[in-house]
C-alpha cells in the first residue's frame, strides 16, 4: 500500500496573493492550492542526472524536458519550470488545474526509469466570516456563522479560547454553522471557518439574555425551579435579611425594655392611688350624709314621741337626757 505524503504551506491573503508550496517528490503526495493563487510543485531534488522527464495531467502531456531543455509546455502563459531545483510553478490557478499529475523519468537510452503520482486540489479560499447572535424566548442564544466564498467550509467554535462543551451547547455541535447556547453561557465566542487552503475566524463578546435560574418557593407556596427573565421575576418570595444583633445592642434593648416596663408599672400605681383617694373621698361624703340622716331621724322620732304624750304631763329628766344625748351624738 502506498504511503500518502504531502507538505503544504499556505500564506493567507486575498485569493490572487495566495501562494502554496507542494512537495511532490514522493509518490502519492497530495497538494492543495487556492483558486486564483499560485502553487510551486517541487518535482525532484535535481535534474542533472536525469536525461529526460515529462509531466502529464490526466494522461495529457503538459511539460517535456530533455537535458535541461524545455521541449514543450502547454500552459506556458501561466507556468514556469526551474531546472536548477526541479520546481514547476503554476499561477492563476483554476478548478480545471485539479487532478492527478504523473511524473515520468527516462534514462539516456530512453527507457522509463521511474513513475510517481501527484494529486492536486484547488479550492476557493474563505474570504470573510459573519457572526450573528439572537436571544430566544427562554433565554437561550442562537448563533449563526456564515462565510463568504470558500469551497467545502468547515466550522469550529471556541469560548474564551477553549472548545465549547456539551454542557454549554443546547443544540447543534462543534461542526455546524448554527448552534444554540444555554442560558448561562457568556464570554468571547469565536467561529472559525476553514477549508484545505484557508482559515478565517470571527469573534464576538456574548452576555446572557437577562435570564436567571431560580429554585425557590412562589407566593402561593409552590416550589419553582427554572429559568426566568430577571426583570419580570414575580414567581419567588424574596428572602428577607434579618439585621445582625451585637451583644452591645442586645444589652441596650433589654435595658430599654426594663425601663419601659417599670415606667408602665409606676404609671399604673399612680393611677390606682388616685382612684383609691377618690373612692375614700366619696366614702367620707357618704358617711357624713348618713350621719346627718341618722340625726334627723332621731330628732323626728323624738318629736313624734313627745307629741303623743298628754300636754299636762311634763317631760321627765330621763326623756330629756335621752334626747340630748342623741342630739349631740
Amino acid at each position: 500500500m502506498k504511503a500518502v505524503v504531502g507538505f503544504m504551506v499556505i500564506l493567507l491573503g486575498v485569493s490572487h496573493g495566495v501562494e502554496t508550496h507542494c512537495d511532490g517528490r514522493h509518490d502519492g503526495a497530495q497538494c492543495y492550492g487556492a483558486l486564483g493563487g499560485t502553487v510551486d510543485i517541487q518535482l525532484m531534488d535535481s535534474t542533472s542526472e536525469i536525461s529526460r522527464y515529462q509531466l502529464l495531467k490526466n494522461s495529457l502531456k503538459i511539460l517535456d524536458v530533455r537535458e535541461k531543455m524545455i521541449l514543450s509546455n502547454t500552459i506556458v502563459h501561466r507556468s514556469v519550470f526551474f531546472p536548477s531545483n526541479g520546481t514547476f510553478r503554476i499561477t492563476n490557478l483554476s478548478r480545471t488545474d485539479s487532478g492527478d499529475y504523473t511524473l515520468q523519468t527516462f534514462d539516456s537510452d530512453g527507457k522509463s526509469s521511474g513513475v510517481q503520482i501527484l494529486q492536486l486540489f484547488f479550492q476557493a479560499p474563505v474570504s470573510s466570516v459573519l457572526l450573528v447572535s439572537e436571544c430566544l424566548s427562554q433565554g437561550e442564544r442562537r448563533v449563526s456563522c456564515s462565510s463568504e466564498g470558500g469551497d467545502s467550509p468547515q466550522y469550529s467554535w471556541t469560548l474564551d479560547g477553549r472548545t465549547l462543551t456539551d454542557a454549554e451547547i443546547l443544540s447543534g455541535n462543534m461542526k455546524t454553522n448554527v448552534i444554540t447556547l444555554k442560558q448561562h453561557v457568556s464570554g468571547h465566542l469565536a467561529c472559525s471557518v476553514k477549508n484545505l487552503v484557508s482559515k478565517v475566524s470571527k469573534e464576538q463578546r456574548l452576555s446572557t439574555c437577562g435570564f436567571i435560574f431560580i429554585n425557590c418557593t412562589s407566593v402561593n407556596g409552590t416550589q419553582v425551579s427554572g429559568w426566568v427573565y430577571e426583570a419580570n421575576n414575580i414567581l419567588c418570595i424574596e428572602p428577607t435579611t434579618e439585621p445582625s444583633t451585637t451583644p452591645q445592642t442586645a444589652v441596650v434593648v433589654v435595658v430599654a425594655a426594663v425601663c419601659a416596663q417599670r415606667k408602665k408599672q409606676n404609671s399604673k400605681t399612680k393611677e390606682e392611688e388616685n382612684d383609691q383617694e377618690e373612692i375614700f373621698a366619696d366614702l367620707r361624703v357618704v358617711k357624713q350624709q348618713a350621719k346627718q340622716l341618722e340625726k334627723r331621724a332621731e330628732l323626728e322620732f323624738c318629736r313624734v314621741k313627745c307629741s303623743k304624750r298628754p300636754r299636762q304631763t311634763e317631760p321627765t329628766i330621763d326623756d330629756c337626757l335621752y334626747v340630748n344625748v342623741h342630739k349631740f351624738r
